[in-house]
């Protein structure tokens, strides 16, 4: 047998990390999927992550349109994080707090988005 031959347990090969910044970043783009877009000059959200061995506190800054269900909309900005750094980076997402920095108007005729109508 030679050293090609053999194989190594996978719980021995190591395991991959994944940068704190690089799970910031998909959670910044899954809140952006989740807010969707408002008129206006609104700023991408942001996050920032604290990780763990395998698990990622998450905090994101949104910007909303108003008048809205603010609190579904927050909601929805929880499950996505959740969803996509669960499924991208493969870790557990215990946490993911939704800080709203701004309310943006958003004309009534249009139908703000999140509102119940």
């Amino acid at each position: 047998m030679t050293a090609t031959d053999e194989r190594v347990a996978a719980a021995d090969r190591g395991q991959t990390r994944i940068a704190d910044r690089v799970v910031a970043k998909i959670a910044g783009q899954a809140a952006k999927e989740a807010v969707g877009t408002l008129p206006g000059d609104a700023s991408a959200p942001r996050a920032t992550v604290t990780v763990h061995r395998n698990t990622a506190r998450v905090q994101v800054s949104v910007e909303l349109g108003y008048p809205g269900d603010i609190g579904r909309r927050c909601g929805a900005v929880r499950r996505r994080v959740t969803e996509r750094v669960e499924t991208l980076a493969g870790m557990d997402v215990p946490e993911v707090a939704v800080q709203v920095e701004r309310l943006h108007a958003v004309d009534a005729g249009a139908g703000a988005e999140g509102n119940g109508r």
